[in-house]
């Protein structure tokens, strides 16, 4: 094998690396972007102090969805009641 040819092989690779790189990084600083752009469409409420603004904000929709959970079992639990009531 020649130097050539070799070289050849190390320009390939060294450009798949590099393009590799750029890649990830990339798909980094676009997720990034991202976040930073849905954190600022969010509604603020300025009653509330601006550092623990993300935690109460968590917080909340934890217990939202909690209760949506428990809503929507109560109500399963209903039908499967009044099904059970009709067939007996």
């Amino acid at each position: 094998m020649t130097w050539q040819a070799v070289w050849n092989v190390l320009k390939w690779v060294l450009l798949v690396l590099a393009a590799g790189f750029i890649g990830q990084f990339g798909k980094s600083l676009a997720l990034r972007l991202i976040e930073k752009r849905r954190r600022s469409r969010q509604p603020i409420d300025p009653s509330l102090p601006t550092a623990s603004l993300p935690a109460e904000v968590e917080l909340e929709k934890a217990r939202l969805e909690a209760e949506a959970k428990i809503e929507k079992k109560r109500a399963k639990a209903g039908v499967k009641r009044a099904k059970k009531d009709r067939t007996s």
